[in-house]
């Protein structure tokens, strides 16, 4: 994974962009810290030269990076996808409700049934489609997992896996790990959309998967219910699989309707659909998501899932299912809750040399800053815009396995308090 490499050179304050250096995390400036990173630095030589790292070209995540250095240098954190502000009080307090009436040990493997049947339900509403909650849906401590489980299902030595740049970086790992190769497929700029013929060319007959992200993490961009049709169009003599990542699909703005895999009858029929609660009820930290595919599909995804987490946290599923059960319109309302967010801080950018167009889905904003130093790369200009002008954000050419060399965007997220972005904006605007 080429991006890999470069995150773990920019999380040190100390190497140069670009550099040849092998990934090392970042620890803080301190004498101590020095020498125990110098002593850690020599027992690593010694252990990489016995083991052979299965994936050589990954480093610290950007997004811890980008976090810790918003820690330390006191900047206001708009780089990793987290809300600061808590979810549903009626959603907290039956965590506390279920720990205390002893719900404290292993859920089935795939998922309580009280909430498998209210994320049956929620898809019927949302989607027409009904699915049995028995043999099609699973959950999983958190939607990484669920992809990571798919992949590991599907994909053999030798296959190939194509992505759309910028995407998600733990796809790549997952797929190095089954033994396949991402074939990597740039989305059309300015709009990230997707690019018929790069994908048509790129399918092959190793292709075993394509990933679908949708809304769109970094862009915020959408596929379009004709959209899928042309997949399906595109695949439909062929043995290719589909895993849909949906975490944000109740984050889609401006009146449009999410075009779910769920509600696409071919595409379904070869697909895993995931999405994920965290993001769905501002708990992040939760770490619960669901994957939800055809009863074949399941089983097989299964398989790997018991193996690697077996289940979720028990007491965190009864309470989702709950409130899911109490307040089916939580979902409903998520669009005009985030895109007030939206609005809010894109109205307060208007006073800053930043340029962008509002996003159309997601909790994230991209913006161009071209107008302000366009002599720094996206991973320079995050990092000065952290150290000099105290808001943290993520540079878009992580995203890509061979970024656009002109590329000059950011992405920051919303998915916080109206005085936090105030606050951001405030300082984005003197820059």
């Amino acid at each position: 994974m080429a991006h890999g490499h470069r995150i773990a050179q920019a999380a040190r304050p100390d190497a140069a962009v670009g550099s040849s250096d092998s990934p090392r995390p970042w620890l803080p400036r301190a004498s101590g810290s020095a020498i125990l990173a110098a002593f850690a630095g020599r027992l690593r030589t010694k252990s990489e030269a016995m083991i052979q790292s299965k994936l050589p070209n990954v480093g610290t995540t950007i997004f811890t990076t980008m976090s810790q250095l918003a820690a330390q240098t006191g900047a206001i954190n708009l780089s990793q996808g987290f809300p600061d502000f808590d979810g549903p009080q009626a959603l907290r307090e039956a965590v506390g409700r279920h720990v205390m009436a002893g719900h404290n040990q292993y859920a089935p493997m795939t998922g309580l049934p009280a909430l498998r049947e209210q994320v049956a339900q929620k898809i019927a509403r949302s989607y027409g489609r009904r699915v049995d909650m028995d043999a099609e849906v699973t959950v999983t401590p958190g939607a990484t997992e669920a992809i990571f489980c798919a992949v590991q299902a599907l994909v053999r030595p030798g296959d190939e896996v194509i992505v759309f740049d910028p995407c998600y970086d733990s796809y790549e790992p997952s797929v190095e790990l089954a033994g396949g190769r991402c074939v990597h497929v740039p989305l059309a700029l300015p709009d990230f959309a997707i690019d018929w013929q790069r994908l048509s060319d790129a399918i092959g007959p190793r292709t075993r998967l394509i990933i679908l992200n949708s809304p769109h993490n970094p862009s915020g961009a959408l596929i379009s219910r004709a959209e899928l049709d042309q997949l399906a169009a595109l695949i439909r003599e062929r043995e290719i699989y589909l895993i849909s990542d949906e975490v944000y699909e109740h984050l889609v703005f401006d009146g449009v309707v999410h075009a779910s895999v769920l509600a696409h009858e071919e595409l379904y029929a070869r697909a895993f659909v995931v999405s994920s609660f965290g993001k769905t009820y501002h708990v992040t930290g939760w770490k619960t998501g669901y994957v939800v595919a055809p009863p074949a599909l399941s089983a097989e995804l299964r398989k790997v899932h018991q193996f690697v987490t077996f289940c979720g946290i028990t007491p965190l599923q009864w309470a989702l299912a709950d409130y899911m059960s109490a307040h089916p319109e939580h979902v409903d309302e998520l669009p005009a809750f985030y895109q007030a967010k939206r609005d809010l801080f894109c109205d307060l950018l208007k006073g800053s040399r930043f340029t962008f167009t509002r996003s159309p889905g997601t909790y994230f904003q991209l913006a161009d800053y071209s107008a302000i130093r366009d002599d720094l790369s996206d991973v320079e200009m995050s990092l000065w815009l952290t150290r000099e002008h105290g808001v943290a954000t993520i540079p878009v050419s992580v995203f890509y396995q061979t970024p656009p060399k002109d590329l000059r965007l950011v992405r920051f997220c919303f998915a916080k308090r109206e005085e936090t972005l105030r606050q951001a904006a405030e300082r984005l605007c003197r820059v």
